[in-house]
C-alpha cells in the first residue's frame, strides 16, 4: 500500500505542477481594468502633460541637450539672461505641441481600445487605426527632438559640452555639425 501511495505521488506531482503553471497569472493581469487596455495611467499622464517619457534618448545621449534639463541646471551652465528666456520659450513650446498632440494620442488609443471592447473592429479599421496612431507617436517624438536640436544652438559649445557631463553621460559626443563654432545668442 505505501509503495502504490509513493507511485502515485511520483506519477501526479508533474501533473499538479503543470496544472499550477498553466493557471499562472499573466503579466497584464489586473490591466484589464485600465480605462485604455495599452496605456497605463502614467503614460497617458505624461502625453496628457507633455513629458519627454524618454522619447529623447537618440538626441540627450548623443549630446544634444534638452530644454527641461538645461533649466534645471540653469545656474551649473551659467545661462544668459538671454539663453534663459530662449530656453523657456522653447521648452514651453515643445510642452504645449507635444501635449496636445498627446491629447489626440490618447484619444485615438482610447478608440482602438473602444473598437475591440465592443468587437467592431475589422481589418481596415484596424490598419487605419494603427496608421493614426504611428504618426502621432512620431509627431510626439518629433516635437522632443526638435526641441533637443533647437537646444544646441541656444548654448556654447563648452555649455553644451558641462550639460553632458552634469547629466553624468562621459561618453556623450558632441553634437555633428556644431564642431566647436560659437553659435549666435
Amino acid at each position: 500500500m505505501k509503495l502504490q501511495l509513493v507511485i502515485c505521488a511520483l506519477v501526479l506531482a508533474p501533473l499538479a505542477a503543470g496544472v499550477s503553471a498553466a493557471t499562472a497569472a499573466s503579466p497584464y493581469a489586473g490591466q484589464e481594468s485600465r480605462d485604455i487596455k495599452s496605456l497605463a495611467p502614467e503614460d497617458v499622464a505624461s502625453y496628457l502633460s507633455g513629458k519627454g517619457m524618454g522619447l529623447a534618448k537618440a538626441a540627450e545621449l548623443n549630446g544634444y541637450a534638452g530644454p527641461a534639463h538645461v533649466l534645471e541646471l540653469a545656474s551649473q551652465l551659467a545661462l544668459t539672461p538671454e539663453q534663459r528666456t530662449r530656453t523657456e520659450a522653447l521648452f514651453q513650446s515643445m510642452q504645449t505641441k507635444a501635449s496636445s498632440l498627446g491629447r489626440v494620442l490618447v484619444d485615438e488609443e482610447r478608440k482602438l481600445d473602444q473598437l475591440f471592447a465592443a468587437r467592431a473592429v475589422t481589418p481596415q479599421l484596424l490598419a487605419a487605426s494603427l496608421s493614426q496612431i504611428g504618426a502621432l507617436q512620431a509627431q510626439v517624438r518629433g516635437a522632443h527632438l526638435e526641441a533637443h536640436l533647437a537646444q544646441v544652438d541656444i548654448l556654447t559649445p563648452e555649455q553644451n559640452a558641462r550639460y553632458g557631463q552634469l547629466r553624468g553621460y562621459g561618453g556623450a559626443s558632441e553634437p555633428a555639425g556644431h564642431g566647436g563654432m560659437q553659435h549666435k545668442h
